[in-house]
């Protein structure tokens, strides 16, 4: 009897030890991020030491093909200052670098942790995938269209900012509820959030702390909990979860051929802003996805108007340029990005610069996964490093022309 009290008292702590790990594990990478400290250990592991759901691969996987090989610019002008490739991508923590031109790949490199099957944290890349979800749930009949209030589909936020708000301006980023997104401040929205992230709680719960800041639908003021809120609404209006919905009607569809992983809180829900790991090919397939107007793999994945909606700026908040209505300088559609210019490109950005970048008129899809550490580590630092990137990324296609 002793031996099995002590054998059930063993397997007991063995389980204690296992859990606590993964807890001071969680503590430990979060309480570093927006620190200055490197990250590339950590954005290719999130979702082993977090819960999470699974995306499986689809058994019709796209295999991109692989056309001359094209080298890199040596430089590129960035404010009128000649910036040098190689430096760029090492000063960023480049981990990943993919290139597709008429949907073949023309380059590919790997470096630090990053690689071919490596799945990758999105940050806010995953806000675009969840705008996808909406398009897609529209035109199944889920949800009637986006003048509706979000609030009618999901109970929850009449008790939040999000009372009676259009789904479009929760899309545009223009929902009207207060957030700050200050990594750098402890006390900032994004890090009161973050205890939870770390310690366990309610997503959902966590918006209803927040309150209205401006009149929905006048100021384009990026909010990752709009993103959070629309990740609610697909849920309730699919009555599927987000992984379940999106393994079935965008995953599978766009061919994915590496299993992907969506975070979750405490309560099983994904984090719809930021919490999506997938391979950098993947996230090239969703490019190539807008880039070709919501068709690949042979189907219409996400109707064509939707995506052509999503990248039209069509108020005077949302134009990109020293906007005096937008924090800023790039243009937003639905929960993608619009430079300002006519060459017709957009992109979805995450921070640590994440990007995928697509260029139509040049038939180009880029995809940039890294580690940047100097995000939330000085004020302005972050748009600087995005807008920095979008000119590495037009010398990549102006060159290739």
């Amino acid at each position: 009897m002793l031996k099995k009290i002590l054998g059930l008292l063993t397997i007991i702590l063995l389980i204690m030890i296992f859990m606590y790990k993964d807890l001071y594990t969680r503590v430990t990478v979060i309480g570093t991020l927006f620190s200055g400290e490197e990250q590339y250990e950590n954005l290719n592991r999130f979702y082993k030491f977090i819960d999470s759901s699974t995306l499986t691969p689809s058994s019709t996987p796209i295999n991109f093909k692989s056309s001359k090989t094209i080298s890199l610019p040596i430089s590129f002008n960035f404010n009128d200052v000649e910036i040098q490739t190689e430096n760029f991508l090492q000063r960023t923590d480049t981990s990943a670098l993919l290139i597709l031109k008429n949907g073949e790949i023309q380059f590919e490199k790997y470096w630090l942790t990053g690689g071919e099957n490596v799945q990758w944290m999105s940050m806010s890349v995953a806000k675009s995938f969840i705008s996808a979800l909406i398009g897609i749930a529209i035109r199944d009949g889920h949800i009637k269209n986006i003048e509706e209030a979000i609030s009618d589909y999901v109970p929850e936020l009449k008790n939040s900012p999000y009372n009676n708000v259009r789904i479009k301006d929760v899309l545009q980023m223009s929902s009207g509820a207060s957030w700050d997104e200050n990594y750098s401040d402890p006390e900032s929205d994004i890090n009161r959030w973050a205890k939870i992230f770390a310690l366990g709680g309610s997503f959902d719960e966590f918006i209803q702390t927040l309150s209205n800041d401006f009149e929905p639908g006048t100021r384009n003021h990026y909010n990752s909990m709009d993103t959070q809120a629309l990740g609610m609404l697909v849920n309730r209006a699919t009555g599927k979860s987000i992984t379940d919905y999106m393994t079935e009607m965008l995953w599978h569809p766009m061919g994915a051929t590496n299993e992907g992983y969506w975070l979750l809180d405490s309560e099983g829900m994904e984090m719809a802003f930021a919490g999506l790991n997938i391979t950098a090919r993947d996230y090239a397939k969703f490019g190539e996805l807008y880039r070709l107007d919501g068709e690949l793999n042979g189907q219409q994945i996400v109707p064509k108007s939707w995506v052509k909606d999503s990248i039209t700026p069509d108020g005077p908040h949302l134009t990109p340029g020293d906007n005096p209505l937008s924090d800023y300088p790039l243009g937003y559609g639905y929960q993608l990005w619009i430079p300002g210019g006519d060459e017709g490109e957009f992109m979805a950005i995450g921070v640590y610069n994440q990007m995928i970048y697509i260029a139509p008129e040049s038939s180009m899809v880029i995809v940039k996964l890294s580690a940047n550490s100097s995000y939330g580590t000085a004020e302005d630092t972050d748009m600087a490093s995005e807008l920095e990137t979008i000119e590495f990324f037009r010398a990549i296609a102006n060159k290739d022309l």
